[in-house]
């Protein structure tokens, strides 16, 4: 029977092929990856590497028994990841939400990921509307929502921000603005803005829905929407224009708007918020695995 170490060695030096690589790897010195692949190849009767002052490759018999204990490692590495979830708590049902359809799918790739680590657990993913704010959360609705910043709200915290849009204003087509190559935030001058109302906070609004230019000039109310297929058909109808974020660009290309560049605004910055006296172990590791997919998705 395989010992543990003898086990690690033989497919850490199969994968490195290298006996320096593999001892810092591993942690210990040459002679020592060289005495347990020694042992091991008496056990077995026959040589598992090929070696010469150059390099170092597998026999037909090594390359059969790394083909065999392969799936090995990968199955107990995964029985002791399941263990020691169990033991922190990883388990049970998180609810995400999400509003735009990019966020949306990030949420799912992670919840993927996590699961094929996780498969007690189980992730459901929906839709919050633009007006619904931070609501579901207060509510209990929620556990988890990835939602553009600021949020400034007692009892919820705030994760680190995992992506940053450059802003852009969706404008109808035939409007004046849609022949620019950008526009600032002085041109939202007398300019009918479309915005969610509902539950989002002040401070969130005026972040993202300004109610006046840098200069004082009074950017007026358009028609509310609530979701942001109300919100493309409001402008594409003419009835005003709306900022958002430039990815939305390949998410809702519609030949009645133009997704013209804000150059002076910051951009729009997105991240996970919990509500704080709800936090777990489940929530903790699910938003590893959403920061894991964001570094990897365009």
């Amino acid at each position: 029977m395989l010992e543990r170490h003898e086990l690690e060695t033989f497919l850490t030096l199969a994968e490195e092929l290298h006996f320096g690589r593999t001892a810092e790897r591993l942690g210990v010195s040459t002679g020592r990856i060289s005495q347990t692949v020694k042992k091991l190849e008496r056990r077995v009767g026959t040589p598992l590497f090929a070696r010469t002052s150059r390099s170092v490759r597998l026999t037909p018999v090594g390359r059969r028994l790394h083909e065999d204990l392969r799936p090995v490692r990968l199955q107990m590495l995964a029985a002791l990841e399941r263990a020691v979830a169990a033991g922190r708590g990883v388990h049970g049902t998180l609810r995400a939400g999400f509003a735009a359809p990019w966020s949306g799918e990030l949420l799912t790739a992670a919840a993927d990921a996590f699961l094929a680590r996780h498969p007690g657990c189980e992730i459901r993913v929906r839709e919050v509307p633009l007006d619904g704010g931070f609501q579901p959360l207060h509510d209990g609705e929620l556990d988890l929502h990835l939602t553009a910043f600021p949020v400034r709200e007692p009892g919820i915290t705030a994760g680190p921000v995992l992506a940053a849009e450059p802003r852009v204003l969706l404008v109808p087509a035939a409007h004046g603005l849609a022949r620019r190559a950008s526009v600032c935030l002085e041109d939202l001058a007398g300019v009918p803005l479309v915005a969610p109302a509902g539950a989002n906070p002040r401070y969130w609004l005026d972040a993202h829905y300004p109610e006046r230019t840098p200069t004082g000039a009074v950017i007026p109310r358009g028609p509310v929407a609530a979701t942001w297929q109300e919100v493309l058909s409001q402008v594409s109808a003419g009835r005003g224009v709306s900022p958002g974020a430039a990815r939305g660009a390949r998410y809702h290309p519609r030949p009645g708007i133009a997704y013209v560049p804000l150059r002076d605004a910051p951009p729009v910055e997105y991240g996970l918020i919990w509500p704080t006296a709800a936090e777990n172990a489940l929530i903790r590791a699910f938003a590893e695995a959403v920061t894991g997919a964001a570094d990897v998705r365009p």
